[in-house]
């Protein structure tokens, strides 16, 4: 297990986690119809959160950047997706979306971050 457990990558990780699901919920609140009663996305965003806030491993923040990327590719090849984020569903829509893009980028961006840093300061490389 690392140490370094808060550092400002890892919080940027959670807190896009956190950001995407509440994106997401802003859609599921706006209308957008999802497989299951409640969004499965959100549902997993706030796991990996959980996940990455409480585990103390090198690797932890990577799955964060997983989830990050899993969902940004989700909204590339959604065929909603892109017309989501411009607005043809109305507005709410839209900002869900961009929402929930912002956040799963930043989770994507820091994850990837955190776990380099944390695997450099394993290896004594500044």
């Amino acid at each position: 297990m690392s140490t370094a457990a808060w550092t400002p990558t890892r919080v940027a990780t959670v807190g896009g986690l956190v950001v995407g699901a509440a994106g997401i919920a802003t859609l599921w609140a706006a209308g957008v119809t999802f497989p299951f009663a409640v969004p499965p996305g959100m549902i997993i965003l706030l796991a990996g959160a959980i996940f990455v806030s409480l585990a103390r491993w090198r690797w932890a923040p990577g799955l964060g950047a997983g989830l990050g990327l899993f969902v940004t590719v989700g909204f590339l090849i959604s065929p909603s997706g892109l017309s989501n984020l411009s607005g043809d569903a109305g507005v709410p829509i839209a900002v869900g979306q961009a929402v929930q893009l912002v956040g799963v980028i930043t989770a994507f961006l820091a994850g990837v971050a955190a776990t380099a840093a944390a695997y450099r300061e394993h290896a004594g490389i500044r």
